[in-house]
């Protein structure tokens, strides 16, 4: 009996069977990515300069260093650190009390010397008009004489060392010598000083020089009128300049060249010793370059995105590995891995892989 029922219900299960397989469909198939537009730029030729940066010096044409040229205590002291002064300006004060005591005490002595001069001057006079009434003899006129020649001579002589006793009293006083900045201050109110101390520096930032130590392996290249471009820290051009003399010695302990360039006076933010950065232009050649946001890093090598004709039709993304160098305004120059006329992809490089397909814009 339960045979009986199987073979009944076997009909069924086949029409059933060929019911399902009437009713499938195929799977539809995926239709392709659609392509990404993207901004493209072509591969051109531009003069691109060859440029290396060394630390240079700003020194400046005219800088005192301010000693003293008496002994004494300091008094008065009238400026400070970075201080506008003008030529001749007063700046320190050295106690004169013993040189104005030495002044005066000299001035006492020339006053008695001039006496004494004055006196054998009218005394000359008296003794020639006696002399000619034959009332002296011609040795008393002589002797007259020469008494008002001595004493001529030491008070002339006691004058002169007078002068240059008053003319010591300008020695206490510190005066600029050219209109300028105030440097660093070491000493204080009360010091003693001495010739050998140094008091201040005073600098002129109008007359500047950048102070360039080339390599001697570019011995062939440097030339005066070389390109120079003054930069600070964050590479910002401060100012621009050129080779304006070159050492014809080469210094024995950095195996380098001294380069000078003199510093436009428009250039107010570079001071005397300050270090800076010198970019030299050595030469210009026209090379391939790529805008700076076309490169992107992978590990530390730079690639670009370039679109080339796909097998398929249209255009697909093509990673390339390239060679740059420095910086050029806002470009790269591409040292290796590109040619002339390359599309190279600027846009939406973030979402970018090998092989997508791409839609170029110009």
């Amino acid at each position: 009996m339960p045979h009986l029922l199987n073979l009944r219900a076997l009909p069924l299960l086949i029409c059933a069977s060929v019911l399902t397989v009437g009713c499938s469909k195929p799977a539809p198939v995926a239709p392709p990515p659609q392509a990404m537009p993207v901004k493209v730029a072509p591969v051109s030729l531009t003069d691109v300069p060859s440029r290396d940066t060394y630390v240079a010096t700003i020194k400046s044409r005219r800088t005192s260093t301010m000693q003293p040229q008496v002994d004494g205590n300091i008094t008065r002291i009238l400026v400070k650190s970075g201080d506008a002064v003008r030529a001749g300006q007063l700046l320190m004060q050295i106690d004169p009390l013993k040189q104005t005591a030495a002044v005066q005490s000299q001035q006492g002595t020339q006053a008695q010397k001039q006496a004494v001069y004055q006196y054998n001057q009218t005394e000359v006079e008296r003794q020639r008009k006696l002399f000619e009434a034959g009332v002296t003899s011609r040795d008393a006129y002589d002797q007259a004489i020469q008494a008002f020649q001595n004493s001529k001579g030491d008070y002339e002589a006691n004058a002169a060392l007078t002068t240059t006793q008053q003319q010591q009293l300008a020695y206490y006083q510190i005066r600029a010598p050219f209109a300028g900045v105030i440097g660093d201050i070491p000493v204080h109110l009360g010091d003693y000083v001495s010739p050998t101390t140094v008091l201040t520096t005073v600098d002129e930032n109008a007359d500047l020089e950048a102070y360039i130590y080339l390599p001697t392996e570019r011995a062939s290249l440097v030339r005066p009128g070389l390109p120079i471009d003054i930069l600070d820290a964050s590479g910002e051009v401060l100012a621009h300049s050129s080779i304006s003399f070159l050492s014809p010695q080469v210094d024995n302990g950095l195996q380098s060249i001294l380069a000078k360039a003199e510093i436009p006076r428009t250039a107010q933010r570079l001071r005397n010793l300050q270090l800076v950065n010198a970019r030299v232009t050595w030469n210009t050649a026209s090379q391939p370059v790529v805008p700076v946001l076309a490169v992107v890093r992978v590990g530390g090598q730079p690639f670009v995105y370039v679109a080339v004709p796909s097998a398929h039709g249209g255009y697909s993304a093509h990673q390339v590995a390239v060679t740059v160098g420095e910086t050029f305004g806002n470009n790269y120059p591409v040292l290796s891995g590109l040619k002339q006329g390359d599309k190279v992809i600027l846009s939406s490089i973030q979402f970018l892989q090998e092989g997508a397909p791409v839609q170029p814009l110009s």
